[in-house]
């Protein structure tokens, strides 16, 4: 019987090394694109002797020529850090890439999902976040390149389903962490577990009383996974995550309680557009994949500083 072939684009990043794991482990004859701008070599080296793994080292934002069955579209950085960058380059990621890996599944006939995030809703005025709400971002601040790109991507995607019956699937991916994220990519999990386990000062900015709903890595690969295999017809856009909901405060604590740290907490100028709320509402991925996750905040921080610790 023949493999499935699975084409993951950014595959080499924290979160597509782990679903090249999984799609691996299922007996899927992957592919992994990455252009290596976030992503690493490192993430995936246990993968490249497997005779069902290929790496091809290449930037969405160029046409891609490959047969395959099934595309997750996850090539954009994904931390503000990073997308705040070089932010041209992150929108041309975003739309550039929706469009090559669109036309790929045009072509091949393939089924391809996107992963979108939970940025698409801006500085929410609803809470928690249905998929229903259109969002409240602001075009032209120093996160847009990344919220509106992925606006921009979901456009795309919807209109190829309809005007070319590209068979779509369009999650939107909330606060995601665990083992290989980047030590520096500035996201506030890994920034708390590394200053703790230095000693240093964990920082905190805006008061601390924003919140954030993190989902492990496992449970959001199983989402993943089972948004692609959910049935016909069904497109999404579908909310994953954990709508367990945790001040940064609460995370910054949690974070020192579980390393022992005697590290202080001091706070610094909220930047700009950075979102007061942030929780999904995730009905539908419980009616429609039968998903909700299952592992709970200090369990996934602990398996997450057990992995920190040994980088650092």
């Amino acid at each position: 019987m023949r493999k499935n072939r699975v084409l993951v684009t950014g595959g080499a990043g924290f979160l597509g090394s782990h679903l090249c794991d999984r799609l691996i482990s299922d007996g899927n004859d992957v592919i992994c694109v990455d252009n290596l701008f976030t992503g690493s070599k490192d993430n995936i080296r246990h993968l490249l002797d497997n005779p069902y793994f290929e790496f091809i080292r290449h930037d969405v934002t160029q046409p891609l020529f490959i047969e395959c069955d099934q595309i997750y579209n996850l090539a954009c950085p994904a931390s503000p850090k990073w997308y705040q960058k070089d932010p041209i380059y992150t929108f041309k990621t975003s739309v550039y890439g929706a469009m090559n890996v669109l036309g790929l599944a045009k072509r091949t006939e393939a089924r391809v999902l996107q992963a979108s995030t939970s940025e698409v809703y801006g500085d929410p005025e609803v809470h928690p976040q249905p998929e229903d709400y259109r969002g409240c971002v602001n075009t032209i601040g120093i996160r847009s390149c990344y919220d509106e790109g992925k606006r921009a991507a979901e456009t795309l995607f919807f209109d190829y389903h309809r005007k070319h019956e590209v068979d779509i699937k369009v999650m939107r991916i909330f606060n995601t962490y665990g083992p290989r994220m980047d030590v520096g990519d500035g996201r506030v999990v890994s920034n708390f577990i590394c200053q703790a386990l230095k000693g240093e000062d964990i920082t905190i900015y805006g008061d601390g009383q924003q919140t954030r709903s993190f989902c492990y890595v496992d449970d959001m690969v199983e989402g993943m996974v089972r948004m692609m295999n959910s049935r016909d017809g069904f497109t999404g856009p579908v909310n994953i995550g954990n709508p367990g909901e945790f001040s940064i405060e609460e995370l910054a604590k949690t974070v020192i309680g579980l390393t022992g740290s005697r590290s202080n907490i001091i706070y610094k100028p909220l930047p700009s557009d950075d979102p007061a709320k942030r929780k999904p509402l995730i009905d539908l991925a419980k009616k429609e994949l039968n998903w909700e996750p299952g592992i709970g905040l200090e369990e996934g921080l602990k398996n997450t500083i057990e992995y920190f610790a040994e980088v650092l």
